[in-house]
């Protein structure tokens, strides 16, 4: 008997802390290293330096934490280096209007989780996450709603994402670079350490956050047509991939967390790509609205390629990570409602519009008179996009995701083993 709870502890940490969050502390690294790379004009400010490296420290504790306070406290913390890199480094005035848009909207919505988890870790008797996923009761209704809401503002849920645009737009490159990459998987995480801990259940309440989700994400994706700021486009873009995270991991299925999984390691790359694109491309035509932008590829041949790579990859073209997430999703989705599989057709769909619409408008047409003839793209440029783009070939060693739902599959068969023999040993 004790052998066997050993083996099924032994599991349960290769798979929350080997899989998912292993992937997840190396995306951490590889951006913060690429924000890096990226913005080497910034290198002589070391308050510049001290928040990147403090933003990389606290998210890494959050993602490897067992501990489900400790998470809290660094889910938290999370938002301090942020906040500073946005103010102190944004574009325009506007900056302090975002910060303070983005403490509201999470602080807001985490306070209500905080009392849940004081209330709930008391009466268990315990923090773990391991020690909670054993002991605690299965949980379903409003109580779910309330866990959800923090992690859902944090992707974000479209209806709780307005802080995203405004923030994006007025932070720095490596702010929108970590931002995008990996504060927006913190959510995701978050969703999936509260499930396993509350032992939450699929409820009428859950399905209808699925079908906001999904609405959401294509609202968000029709929304994308209309900006006329490019880093706006790829704000809403994001919230449109989220939404399938949200949903893939809120059914609760191996099929659903490991389409979440894929889709957040290929946004985080993708996404953080595109705005690496957004800001080059502003430091050759000094104005990111995209009906100025046109005719890059007369002058920025090279930026032009990139630009249609990465649109490709962002549209989720044949073979990326981003086609693998969204394939990943559809049967979990076709086992609940048709209605959600057109949803998720019609996003797949629109998606690809805006993409389409984004490189023609930016990279073809009449020679405009705002990008003006200049050095072409330096190294440190072209290195830090191709490093953007090796890992989302990675769906040609499927097998390393794949392996994450032979361990869900291996690590539900032992709990049920477990369950029986401990009660036949009561009988």
């Amino acid at each position: 008997m004790y052998m066997n709870m050993n083996f099924t502890l032994l599991i349960d940490t290769i798979f929350l802390g080997s899989t998912f969050s292993s992937v997840l502390i190396f995306l951490t690294c590889f951006l913060c290293l690429l924000s890096l790379l990226c913005t080497p004009e910034e290198k002589n400010s070391w308050t510049y330096m001290l928040c990147l490296a403090s933003l990389l420290l606290v998210l890494i504790l959050a993602f490897s934490s067992s501990n489900l306070m400790m998470f809290y406290i660094f889910f938290e913390a999370s938002l301090i280096p942020t906040l500073m890199l946005i103010v102190g480094w944004g574009y325009q005035p506007e900056r302090l209007q975002a910060g303070t848009y983005m403490m509201l909207y999470t602080v807001g919505a985490s306070l209500p989780l905080l009392v849940i988890l004081i209330w709930h870790c008391s009466s268990m008797a315990s923090t773990e996450v391991y020690m909670l996923h054993l002991s605690s009761p299965l949980f379903k209704g409003v109580c779910g709603l309330v866990l959800f809401m923090a992690f859902l503002v944090k992707l974000p849920m479209y209806g709780v994402h307005l802080w995203l645009p405004k923030a994006h737009v007025e932070a720095p490159l490596a702010g929108s670079m970590i931002l995008a990459g990996i504060l927006l998987k913190l959510g995701g995480y978050g969703m999936m350490q509260m499930i396993y801990s509350f032992n939450l259940v699929l409820d009428n309440y859950t399905m209808l956050m699925i079908c906001l989700s999904m609405w959401g994400g294509f609202l968000a994706t029709m929304m994308c047509i209309q900006q006329v700021d490019v880093k706006s486009l790829v704000a809403y873009s994001s919230v449109g991939h989220m939404s399938i995270v949200s949903a893939g991991l809120l059914m609760d299925t191996s099929w659903g967390v490991m389409s979440a999984m894929v889709t957040m390691v290929a946004h985080g790359f993708s996404s953080s790509a595109m705005f690496c694109l957004a800001y080059f491309s502003y430091k050759k035509s000094h104005t990111r609205n995209i009906p100025y932008m046109k005719g890059m590829l007369q002058v920025y041949p090279i930026l032009s390629m990139f630009w249609f790579m990465f649109c490709c990859i962002n549209m989720a073209c044949p073979p990326t990570l981003n086609l693998m997430g969204e394939m990943m999703i559809v049967g979990p989705l076709w086992k609940y409602s048709f209605l959600l599989v057109m949803c998720m057709g019609l996003m797949i769909f629109f998606s690809a519009a805006y993409n389409m619409y984004l490189y023609s408008c930016v990279n073809h047409g009449t020679f405009s008179s705002y990008v003006l003839p200049g050095y072409p793209l330096k190294t440190y440029s072209m290195i830090g996009l191709v490093s953007h783009m090796l890992p989302l070939v990675l769906i040609f060693k499927s097998s390393l995701f794949l392996s994450c739902n032979f361990l869900v599959f291996w690590n539900y068969s032992l709990q049920v083993v477990l369950s029986k023999t401990c009660r036949f040993s009561h009988m």
